[in-house]
């Protein structure tokens, strides 16, 4: 009685072992690949499934896009090697086919035992033909074309073994110390010739504005000038208008109003110049003859003037 016992003890133990063994379950963007006897079955999808304990063995996939950073070295047109670094995100091709030995999970399982490997590899020798057709100032103005060339090239060989090659981003391009010192330079001096330059014309900007300026204060000067000399000129023939109504004659009406001007002069003199001391003729009867000679002067100039006559005939 008790062997009958232990017996269905052991039997019952042993199919909760085994149930237990049987039930799996696949998570959401997964799936599992179930190999019976070593040898390819089934591919089930996200949920609860069971399988023949020790029989079938489950292989996951996961379907979820991954990133992969790459670093690799590459030599351009003007002969500098640079390193790029390259970010590629991709997933297993999870599109669904006729025969299951066709689709993309298998594939990515059974036909490569290194899959990224091999996918650095494809990347490395796409970079490396497309880098030296750029110069240096060339990659780096055109890396988002070097990305796309060199994600069209992997993209296809890559889907032949079950990936999807979502994006492909050049994320860094590092240059030899020597290279980034020298292009440092080459860039401190651009950045210095276009400041100098810059001053260059803020000064030509500035002398022209100042030559400008002056110019216009010569021409408001002058302008003041001409119309100071008008206002003395009237002033002096409505003087001298006055002068001759009173019955003074014009010779003497000049004579007068030159005596006029020298003593403003002198007293012109007197406040504005250097000297602090005007020293004035001691006889005055100088200045008399002084304005004599000037009238008989204007006289003789008046009468060279005038046309000659002509005798009678």
């Amino acid at each position: 009685m008790v062997g009958f016992l232990a017996f269905w003890v052991f039997l019952l133990v042993l199919v909760a072992v085994l149930l237990f063994f049987s039930v799996y379950i696949v998570e959401q963007q997964h799936c599992a690949v179930i190999e019976r006897f070593g040898k390819y079955n089934r591919i089930t999808t996200a949920g609860i499934h069971l399988r023949i304990p020790i029989i079938e063995v489950i292989r996951r996939v996961s379907l979820l896009t991954q990133d992969e950073m790459m670093r690799m070295d590459a030599k351009t047109a003007d002969n500098v090697t640079i390193g790029v670094e390259v970010s590629v995100q991709y997933h297993v091709d999870w599109d669904v086919r006729p025969q299951a030995t066709e689709s993309g999970i298998y594939k990515s399982l059974y036909t490569l035992a290194d899959p990224v490997g091999q996918m650095k590899d494809y990347f490395a020798d796409a970079l490396r033909s497309q880098i030296p057709k750029y110069t240096l100032d060339q990659v780096f103005s055109e890396k988002d074309s070097i990305a796309e060339a060199i994600y069209e090239t992997v993209a296809a060989k890559m889907y032949d073994y079950g990936y999807i090659i979502v994006r492909t981003l050049i994320t860094s391009i590092n240059l030899p110390e020597n290279v980034r010192e020298s292009m440092n330079r080459i860039v401190a001096t651009r950045n210095d010739r276009e400041s100098a330059k810059n001053e260059a014309e803020a000064a030509r900007q500035r002398v022209t504005i100042a030559a400008q300026a002056d110019a216009e204060a010569a021409e408001k000067r002058g302008q003041g000038i001409a119309a100071l000399r008008i206002a003395i000129a009237n002033g002096t023939k409505e003087s001298l208008e006055t002068l001759q109504e009173t019955g003074v004659s014009p010779d003497e009406a000049n004579m007068l109003f030159m005596y006029t001007q020298y003593i403003d002069a002198l007293s012109e003199f007197a406040k504005s110049g250097k000297a602090s001391t005007v020293v004035l003729p001691s006889d005055f009867n100088e200045v008399r003859s002084m304005f004599d000679h000037m009238l008989t002067a204007q006289v003789a100039d008046k009468n060279d003037s005038m046309p000659p006559v002509k005798p009678a005939e």
